[in-house]
């Protein structure tokens, strides 16, 4: 798993965001979502930030029911917008994998 910090430089100093921070914002954003839950936050979740772009990889557990599709979609949306709000980041993919369903 990677998880990069991500540093925006400007004239008075640079600001961190650490890698926690980013995949903390991820799970957040990512649990958010009506039946959805990060199954492994430590090995099933990678966040890489390249040229001020940032792709994320999440495992899913999913809520029995729940029409797969749209609950990805919406992950992706609401980590899209967590991303891009919180940290200005540009969001090039959020790819989501559904591995395991919760009763």
């Amino acid at each position: 798993m990677s998880r990069d910090a991500h540093v925006i430089p400007s004239p008075a100093g640079s600001i961190t965001i650490a890698a926690d921070a980013l995949a903390g914002l991820v799970i957040a954003a990512a649990e958010r979502v009506d039946g959805a839950r990060v199954r492994r936050p430590r090995r099933g979740l990678d966040v890489s930030v390249e040229g001020g772009a940032v792709r994320v990889t999440l495992e899913l557990a999913a809520r029995y029911g729940a029409v797969l599709p749209e609950l990805a979609r919406a992950v992706q949306a609401g980590v899209t917008t967590a991303l891009r709000d919180g940290t200005g980041l540009a969001v090039g993919a959020v790819d989501i994998s559904v591995e395991e369903l919760d009763p």
